[in-house]
């Protein structure tokens, strides 16, 4: 399901921002991408991935930037500052002319200015905590992305419905349009057949044209795919197999079809749950 959340904290150890992208994807694909000093977090992110999401390819950034970088206070690694002063001090004796190093080419050595190591335990917990909000935030985005899915596929319920109502009614004139033609092309040999055998062979092909049951198994899937929609459980596997369902019936109606009106019904209905499958990936 599509959505995107962003979230920043700010804290003695810096600034900390996640972002996480979410796209329809049939199975769970996380993608994480962390930061060198918070690398150890994956496992912990990647499991509170799966306790609050089940489909979907899921992009997942931090960003940290540390607060020492523009601190005033200076650290200075005192042991370099000693071994080059020293070094500085026998490269004179040899040349017999002493002279200290400039203080700024001293703070550009190297090593010479160190950064505080930050406190690993503080900053992994201060990441989750975030990640967190960052979390609830993409779940409330993917609700409502979730709910104006609802509402494309319960519109697409309801013209389904709508077109099953008009097969049934279409039904009963179409067996009569039927009988009458047959009759018609069969009264100049009626003569020759045995009117017994004909109406035999009338009823079976009446048979074949039946699509009550058909009509009957879509209405049923129907009703699933709406009970369905108001379970808070995830639902987008079992609206995979629900349209599966409605497709394999759709196309048993079009091979039913005995003429242009019940052919048009069919390709329309295939459209609708075409529609409705390209949005049901989208569905946790």
């Amino acid at each position: 399901m599509t959505a995107f959340a962003r979230h920043q904290a700010r804290g003695v150890w810096g600034e900390l921002s996640w972002e996480i992208r979410s796209v329809n994807h049939r199975f769970l694909e996380p993608h994480l991408r962390l930061p060198e000093e918070l690398r150890g977090l994956d496992p912990s992110v990647r499991e509170r991935l799966r306790a609050h999401v089940q489909r979907g390819k899921i992009d997942c950034t931090l960003r940290w930037e540390s607060t020492s970088g523009t601190s005033p206070e200076l650290h200075i690694n005192a042991a370099l500052l000693t071994q080059v002063l020293g070094a500085a001090d026998r490269i004179g004796s040899r040349l017999g002319a002493s002279q200290p190093p400039a203080v700024m080419d001293l703070l550009r050595w190297p090593g010479m200015l160190e950064e505080p190591a930050p406190d690993l335990d503080t900053l992994n917990a201060a990441a989750l905590t975030a990640l967190d909000e960052t979390l609830h935030e993409l779940i409330a985005a993917r609700a409502r992305e979730g709910a104006r899915l609802q509402r494309l596929i319960e519109q697409r319920c309801e013209r389904l419905a709508e077109l099953i109502a008009e097969v049934r009614t279409r039904m009963p004139q179409l067996l009569d349009e039927m009988r009458t033609r047959i009759s018609s092309r069969l009264a100049e040999i009626r003569g020759e057949l045995d009117p017994t055998r004909i109406e035999q062979e009338m009823v079976l092909l009446a048979q074949r044209c039946d699509v009550d049951e058909e009509m009957d198994r879509l209405e049923g899937h129907i009703d699933e795919v709406r009970k369905t929609l108001t379970t808070a459980d995830p639902v987008g596997r079992r609206l995979d197999f629900l349209m599966q369902e409605l497709n394999r019936e759709a196309n048993t109606l079009g091979s039913k079809s005995a003429d242009a009106p019940l052919t048009r019904i069919a390709v329309e209905m295939k459209v609708l749950i075409e529609q409705m499958r390209e949005q049901v990936q989208n569905l946790e």
